[in-house]
């Protein structure tokens, strides 16, 4: 992907969460919340299989 194309996608998202943030501020935490959830239990999964590989 040429630079300039990353460099205006990774800006656009950046301004999009602001925005997001400004004026939705509840459904930007429900979607943080969410995402910290996913990101939880996929530890949780790895760490269960990390356990059962050393049982």
């Amino acid at each position: 992907m040429p630079v300039f194309v990353k460099k205006v996608l990774t800006w656009g998202s950046v301004a999009f969460l602001i925005y997001f943030m400004a004026f939705r501020p509840d459904g930007a935490a429900q979607m943080f919340k969410a995402i910290g959830g996913a990101l939880m239990m996929m530890a949780q999964g790895l760490g269960d299989f990390l356990t059962s590989l050393m049982s």
